[in-house]
This record gives C-alpha cells, structure tokens and sequence, in this order.
C-alpha cells in the first residue's frame, strides 16, 4: 500500500479545515493531525471499512485544536472544546447541524479507549490512528512501505516533547478529565516509546 493509494477528499470543507489547521497548530502538531488522517484511511482500506474521508479529514484536521493556546479552555477537557470549534466551523462550511454534531462527536471520542466501529465507523478509526501516531499503539498494523512514505512527507518532528508538555499540562489543570487519567497512567513514557520515530530516523538508510 502506498499514500496514492488512499482516498484523500478535496472538498471545499477539507481545504479549509486543513487551512485552520495549518494556522493554529506548530508544524508538529500539524503533521500529527495529517498522519491522523493517513493512518486511519489506511487501516479502513485493510480492513474494508467504509468511511466518510471529508468528515474524517475535518475531524483529523481539528481534533487537538482544544490544546493550541486560541482555544484552550479552562472548564472543559481539550477534546470537547475542539468538538466545539469543529461544530462552529462546520457550521461556517455550510454543513446541516447535524453533520457538525458528527465531527464533535468523533473529536471527543478520539480520547475513548474503544469507539465501536459499527456505531461510528469515523470515531473508531480517529480513536485508532491518533493512538498509533501518539502512544505507538498497533503501529504494526501500518504496512512498512507506507509508514516510510508517510513519515517521509509528514515527518514527526517535536511531537514526542510538545504532545507529552501538552497533555501533562492538561491533566494538572483538568485533573478529572481523559488527559488526566492518561498522564497518571503513565502517557508521556509510551509517547517516548513509540515505534514510529525508530522508523522515521531508520528511514534514510531503508531507501
């Protein structure tokens, strides 16, 4: 499997949400939101899973928006209040509400341990691809060739430190939250761990 290979949506909603992405996130947590997008639409083409890619590229494109400083919030976990800019910019794209309430809904399940992929087919696969991006988590599940494709183009940079500084900020402040419950359960040391940078600095010498 190749990056060609994967349906990437062109609608007028995508280039936005990508715009909004690339204006409020580092370069760091851009790419992160890219690969968010790659890994699941990988995994969904695998494993024959039928998916709306525009919603799950919205979604993909704004899901960490809640830990950019612009939109942090001080009374709500950061991936309710990214599901809410999701709602207000999907209403802006002229998307019916209840398409908005969908992306709000796979953003704040991103953080669930399991979405049930009959239920939301969108919200399994961004649950899936953030925790392989971000923990390591079933990241042999991504074919070889189009991890190296992938993390050539969209390369992990400062993830590994600004993600694990983000959410440990996040659970001191937000002790009761999901972010909370991640970083007493030890998340910063499985960021550290996570397979995907051994290949990403393997990869010049893999060709």
């Amino acid at each position: 499997m190749k990056l060609d290979d994967l349906i990437i949506p062109d609608s007028a909603a995508c280039r936005a949400a990508l715009e909004v992405a690339t204006r409020y996130h580092s370069p760091s947590l851009l790419n992160h939101s890219v690969r968010a997008y790659l890994w699941a639409a990988a995994y969904a083409q695998a494993n024959g899973i039928a998916f709306d890619a525009e919603l799950l590229w919205v979604s993909s494109m704004l899901h960490d928006l809640g830990l950019t400083a612009e939109f942090d919030s001080h009374t709500v976990p950061f991936e309710e209040a990214g599901g809410h800019v999701a709602w207000a910019f999907c209403a802006g794209a002229g998307w019916p509400p209840e398409r908005g309430q969908r992306a709000a809904e796979v953003i704040v399940r991103h953080m669930w341990d399991e979405v049930p992929v009959e239920e939301d087919p969108e919200g399994h696969l961004l649950e899936l691809s953030t925790g392989m991006d971000i923990s390591g988590r079933r990241t042999g599940e991504i074919p070889p060739a189009l991890r190296r494709e992938v993390l050539a183009r969209h390369p992990r940079l400062d993830i590994v430190k600004e993600f694990a500084a983000c959410v440990t900020e996040q659970g001191r402040r937000k002790p009761s939250s999901l972010a909370g419950g991640f970083v007493r359960a030890g998340i910063a040391q499985r960021i550290a761990r996570n397979p995907l940078d051994a290949d990403e600095q393997a990869a010049p010498s893999d060709g």
